[in-house]
């Protein structure tokens, strides 16, 4: 039977579904970015920021589980349908650029270990092959085969990240190197609060099947965070001490080559099955009469065109995009549904002004918080006033909707 037809995902496997997501090597070239900071404060910046980021993240998933629907279709609740198709939109064009970029930065690395290992370069080929293994685990769904090949992931992927820390751990000079160039304290912290943030409008998309509250919450909770913050002190601790975040330069240097091959790309699999499963499902809340399968494989081969014919170098921008339109949208359903106790979709909504004009100045003053370099960061700030000027102004808006005639 289809997970799609019974809510029976456990604790243990949210846990795994998000420890595998976390394990990616765009992550750790984010931990990387950090590396200006060195380890101490590096550390310090990714533990808070996780714990920031990882809350927020599984406060969204708590929704869909409450309330059993996918985490875009949520937004009706504050935005009204049509305001949902404008996320839903910017919500695949996300999902299409995470796909891009996580098929590149996975086939970079594979490429570096087959130009040493065969001195075969194509990188083209790789980001071919990788795309075809992510449509093959989509093909797959998720049905109870799927749980247990992506437990198997899991545990490989577990053993991963215990090779790459012995590496970096063993190392006497992780805590003396001095550091190269400069950063400040808020936008490392932001780079940490960001990843977990950009999950955000994909979580209810798996919470909604969850059996209990706790276990979707508890499990998703557990398994990013420490699977996230995990990947951050990988790539801050090798950028620091090779000054080169990329996984592969240490898993060739640890004599892995063939394996490192395997474990990157299954890495990479993991983790883009969910970007591009979830371009499926936030498609269909425009689109509902579409199979989510085929449209999530559509979704997952154009991912792989992207990067094959776009050269992603801004990740750091790319990032703070994401922060720039997410943080004040679900800053607003939040505060709705936690503190407003708005929780039901109205169907009549259509779009409801009040919310979305809110939603761009929030945009807006992210980019201004980004200016003033603030030590807690851009997105904490921001979804902190669109927060409080909601609960002081939904009063006076809402009835600034526009409402689909009887």
């Amino acid at each position: 039977m289809s997970i799609s037809s019974k809510n029976n995902l456990s604790m243990f496997n949210f846990t795994t579904l998000w420890f595998g997501a976390a394990i990616s090597v765009a992550e750790i070239l984010a931990g990387g970015l950090l590396a200006p900071l060195g380890f101490k404060m590096g550390l310090l910046a990714i533990l808070l920021g996780h714990l920031v980021g990882t809350t927020l993240l599984v406060l969204g998933g708590v929704i869909g589980t409450t309330e059993r629907i996918p985490a875009l279709v949520s937004t009706r609740i504050s935005f009204g349908q049509y305001g949902s198709y404008v996320f839903s939109v910017l919500n695949v064009l996300q999902l299409l650029g995470w796909t891009a970029v996580m098929i590149i930065v996975g086939a970079r690395s594979v490429n570096q270990i087959t130009k040493i290992l065969w001195s075969f370069d194509h990188l083209t080929l790789w980001c071919l092959m990788i795309g075809a293994l992510i449509m093959v685990w989509v093909w797959l769904g998720k049905d109870s085969g799927w749980k247990k090949a992506n437990h198997i992931a899991v545990i490989l992927l577990f053993l991963l990240t215990m090779v790459l820390s012995v590496i970096i751990f063993r190392s006497p000079d992780l805590f003396t190197k001095p550091v190269i160039g400069g950063m400040a304290f808020g936008a490392a912290l932001e780079l940490a609060v960001v990843m977990p943030l950009s999950w955000l409008p994909l979580i209810s998309d798996y919470t909604r099947f969850a059996k209990t509250k706790r276990g979707g919450a508890g499990g998703s909770w557990l398994g990013y965070f420490f699977g996230s913050s995990w990947m951050y002190i990988i790539g801050l601790g090798a950028a620091i001490l090779a000054s080169d975040p990329d996984p592969s330069a240490m898993l060739l240097a640890a004599n892995l080559g063939i394996v490192a091959l395997g474990i990157i790309v299954l890495a990479t699999v993991t983790t883009t099955f969910m970007d591009a499963y979830s371009a499926g499902v936030t498609f269909l809340n425009v689109f509902p009469r579409l199979n989510e399968k085929t449209v999530a494989l559509v979704m997952t081969a154009l991912g792989t065109g992207l990067a094959i014919i776009v050269n992603i170098e801004q990740y750091q921008v790319f990032l703070y995009a994401i922060g720039s339109v997410f943080a004040p949208l679900f800053a607003i359903l939040l505060t709705d549904y936690f503190l407003l106790k708005n929780k039901k979709i109205r169907v009549e909504l259509l779009v409801n002004w009040g919310t979305l004009a809110l939603c761009i100045i929030g945009t807006i003053l992210y980019y201004q918080f980004i200016k003033l370099d603030l030590i807690i960061g851009y997105t904490i700030p921001v979804m902190l006033i669109v927060s409080v000027i909601h609960l002081i102004t939904w009063r006076l808006t809402v009835k600034w909707n526009y409402v689909r005639k009887s």
